[in-house]
């Protein structure tokens, strides 16, 4: 799973909020939900928001392994 926990972090260290996000940068309030659930995001809106915060892909964003399921320990 990737999460988007640095992100917001980041967002609270410079005081950006979800309104900046979507009224000053293009990034629809759908998106804002996705990226807060964890959701699937487009590649080019990662790209905007690396753009936005100037930083790296690693400074918002993590890949963190799923737990596994009961079926999948055979």
């Amino acid at each position: 799973m990737i999460r988007f926990d640095k992100l917001w972090a980041m967002m609270r260290e410079r005081k950006i909020s979800t309104y900046q996000l979507r009224e000053k940068c293009g990034i629809d309030s759908k998106t804002v939900r996705r990226l807060k659930a964890n959701e699937n995001i487009e590649t080019k809106t990662l790209n905007k928001l690396c753009a936005i915060l100037q930083c790296k892909l690693e400074d918002i964003a993590e890949y963190v392994p799923d737990e596994p399921q009961d079926s999948d320990t055979m």
